[in-house]
């Protein structure tokens, strides 16, 4: 009988050795910035009580109604979900450990997330977020220092420009009057409704202005406008927010059709939008969900934060070009086993000691063969730990790569005093 081959989930994706360095340099570069912003680390369970997202997200909303991974527990009948995102697990953790007594927090995440939805480029059912929330801050200048602090990300990783698109839902009134205004003129307009529009309608119609079809541009477009319905308090928190974000330098448009797709954002909404990914161009969302906290359990107060798709970040830094290069390895090791294999075991410890990555050949193999292995590794020298070598008392060293002008030629050192000789020349 043939062997069965067995192959991964559709949609949930493995991490291959060669795409790990950029995916470390992702997270690294970004929670740097964060870090420089005072934000600290939160990590939520990917496991989570189905009521956190039903209560938080909005139960008419896309997620919850179609792509959520949800399940009963078959040991004590728990309703279970992968979480779909991870603000609601955020503050579901900040509320249940007391988080916001008498302080705010500024925390960030990344890990995975799951939604049941047709797999796309940059879009997949098991994806990656990099996401922060700042608790219990009610000005727009925090809104304003999320946004900065965004744009400092796409600077770090060489992706712009990236644009900026922001808007407001106002408060929970106001959005209520836009609701109801919405309402009456789909009504009147329902010959033109689509059918994802039709099932929206009553329950969930600011989603309908993020329709995608062409079909409904030209209604959607003379639809009432919330911006018409704002108040001054929720006007005046926009255009500080707006001041703020031009002074920094930041352009931007106001597009009174970005409404987000989750029922706990209030005022602001923003995202980061990309032409070269094609229809997947939205890298970053985010906005103030004053009410989430309340919602989950907490006492009120308020909260604004961002996510961004990971997966999507790459494909942009992919696309125009700002992948690092990084080889797996700095120094590889020869030897011609026995004692040449203890004293390169011996010299590869001393190096790691010194912060230098290092493969000492496994086994034993002809040097012709090893130096094809080495040079295969990427790294920058070969060291030469065989018996001729260290019967004088050396080991040999030589240049693999350009950089490392001191050892164009192979050159031998005394093994006394190697390591740290061959870990000041990858240093410069």
């Amino acid at each position: 009988m043939a062997k069965e081959k067995f192959t991964g989930v559709k949609g949930m994706n493995d991490m291959l050795p060669q795409d790990a360095p950029i995916w470390q340099h992702v997270q690294k570069t970004c929670v740097g910035v964060l870090e420089a912003y005072g934000y600290q680390e939160i990590r939520t369970p990917i496991l989570e009580n189905t009521r956190v997202f039903t209560r938080g997200v909005g139960e008419v909303t896309d997620i919850v109604e179609k792509e959520m991974y949800s399940f009963t527990d078959s040991m004590n009948g728990d309703q279970l979900t992968l979480r779909p995102e991870c603000t609601s697990a955020v503050v579901r953790a900040v509320n249940e450990h007391n988080l916001l007594y008498g302080t705010t927090q500024r925390l960030w995440y990344c890990g995975p997330m799951f939604r049941h939805e047709r797999p796309q480029r940059g879009r997949y059912r098991q994806f990656h977020q990099l996401g922060a929330e700042a608790l219990g801050m009610a000005g727009p200048d925090i809104d304003a220092e999320m946004i900065l602090m965004l744009a400092r990300m796409w600077r770090a990783l060489g992706v712009g420009p990236v644009k900026l698109e922001m808007n407001t839902l106002g408060a929970q009134n106001e959005r209520q009057a836009h609701r109801e205004a919405l309402i009456a003129y789909f009504e009147a307009h329902r010959g033109e409704l689509d059918e994802d529009a039709e099932r929206r309608l009553y329950t969930n119609p600011l989603r309908i202005l993020d329709t995608k079809n062409p079909e409904m541009q030209a209604l959607v477009e003379a639809a009432p406008k919330l911006l018409d319905f704002l108040g001054s308090e929720s006007r005046a928190f926009l255009n500080r927010l707006e001041e703020l974000v031009s002074a920094a330098g930041i352009e931007y448009l106001i597009n009174p059709r970005l409404v987000r797709g989750l029922d706990y954002y209030n005022h602001t909404v923003f995202e980061w939008i990309t032409d070269k990914l094609g229809a997947q161009g939205t890298i970053c969302g985010g906005g103030r969900y004053d009410p989430l906290v309340e919602m989950l359990g907490g006492r009120p107060a308020p909260g604004v934060g961002f996510a961004m798709g990971m997966e999507r970040v790459i494909e942009l830094m992919r696309e125009v070009g700002s992948v690092p290069v990084r080889t797996q390895t700095d120094v590889y090791v020869l030897h011609h086993g026995g004692e040449s294999q203890t004293a390169a075991i011996a010299l590869s410890e001393e190096l790691r000691d010194l912060g230098v990555r290092v493969i000492t050949h496994p086994g034993e193999a002809s040097i012709k063969s090893q130096m094809k292995k080495a040079d295969a590794s990427g790294a920058a020298l070969a060291v030469f730990a065989t018996a001729d070598e260290l019967a004088n008392g050396t080991v040999g060293v030589k240049a693999l790569r350009a950089g490392a002008s001191a050892y164009a030629e192979q050159t031998l050192e005394p093994l006394e005093g190697a390591a740290a000789k061959i870990a000041a020349a990858l240093a410069h």
